[in-house]
């Protein structure tokens, strides 16, 4: 689909929504809690936000990116996520004013499981690592090696299992179930809500964002997988902006699972080849990310592989080099530009992610 699509239930979210009736399913915005066991377990050193001069050169007025590229080495914005959920458990076992030490042993035993395209599993491998837990990563034949390989050097066990990301969540839950560890995907499900904490993690990068910004922006454009990272900084953004900017989910058109999920009113299964921006290749929506991004996001586009690859040279240009699923957020805003699409124009003022760093 070559337009952008709108979200017609924008503030209101899906009709008879049963995720809204579940309070565990409620996509988390408390910042300042998460944010208290963050800097005290986990100390990490915020990330840029780049005023970029490539406005000028597409025809708007100011372009912001939040540069997740580096967060505390692990390359990618999920730096903060599973380990945010790990480090709650080793705060409330011995407490945030432990030691060093009594944190790196306050999980041993325990062992959690997880399925990953990459940068969730790595961020469990950290939180493990930190933690005195193991982490138990399951990823599919399309994950390419070298992530397997990064995953291992933090202590990890990684499985290869399954086609895709979903065949690997299916081994990893299964596993998980009959050997008693914890799963703890970064996805939600029919009574599996976990996954909403590991989103709360990723307020840390929206409210760095948000907090250095200058002005408000009239647009955000944020990539999608399940849906666990727009759902939680669109949340976000509607509590720190209200209603103002224009939210963009963008995904690709072989995996445009949340597009097809508001059109549908519901959360729908997708078909398609496998896309080269791995990261957002999903074909199932995480159901609470879902049900929050009915109400928050107000427009879902789709770009190819070969337009996710076709901004990568001119991002490497500004010094801001990617992969294909980083540089997603950039592909969709010049294309929407050039449709005069998502009530863009010269004055627009927009927000983007570089969720990782350049992976090939």
């Amino acid at each position: 689909m070559t337009k952008a699509t709108t979200n017609h239930y924008f503030n209101t979210g899906f009709p008879d929504d049963p995720i809204l009736l579940d309070p565990n399913m409620v996509v988390r915005t408390d910042v300042e809690s998460v944010s208290e066991i963050v800097h005290a377990c986990l100390k990490p050193e915020r990330t840029p936000l780049i005023n970029s001069d490539l406005a000028k050169a597409i025809g708007i007025d100011s372009l912001w990116f939040k540069d997740e590229r580096n967060r505390m080495d692990m390359g990618s914005f999920k730096a903060i996520g599973a380990s945010y959920v790990l480090a709650r458990e080793a705060a409330e076992k011995v407490g945030l004013e432990a030691s060093d030490e009594e944190l790196k042993s306050s999980l041993e035993g325990r062992i959690y499981a997880t399925a990953s395209a990459g940068n969730h599993g790595l961020s469990l491998a950290n939180g493990a690592r930190l933690f005195g837990a193991k982490a138990i990563i399951y990823l599919s034949k399309t994950v390419p090696a070298e992530f397997g390989d990064f995953i291992k050097t933090y202590g990890a066990e990684v499985v290869i299992a399954g086609e895709n990301y979903e065949e690997s969540m299916l081994e990893a839950a299964k596993a998980a179930g009959q050997n008693n560890w914890t799963l703890l995907s970064d996805s939600t499900w029919k009574d599996y809500s976990a996954g909403v904490d590991v989103m709360a993690g990723y307020l840390i990068m929206a409210s760095e964002a948000f907090e250095d910004c200058p002005e408000t922006p009239t647009h955000i454009f944020l990539q999608a997988g399940i849906g666990g990272f727009p759902a939680s900084v669109a949340a976000f953004a509607r509590k720190f902006y209200g209603n103002g900017p224009k939210i963009v989910v963008v995904e690709p058109t072989e995996a445009p699972v949340i597009q097809a999920s508001i059109a549908a009113g519901k959360a729908v299964e997708v078909q398609g080849e496998v896309s080269i921006m791995g990261r957002l290749d999903c074909k199932v929506p995480s159901l609470a990310a879902l049900s929050s991004l009915a109400q928050t996001a107000n427009y879902c586009i789709t770009i190819t592989d070969q337009e996710s690859k076709d901004c990568l040279q001119e991002l490497s240009d500004k010094g801001l080099s990617t992969s294909e699923s980083g540089g997603a957020g950039y592909a969709a805003l010049k294309k929407a530009i050039k449709n005069n699409d998502c009530e863009l124009s010269s004055d627009s003022k927009v927000m983007l992610i570089l969720t990782e760093k350049q992976t090939d």
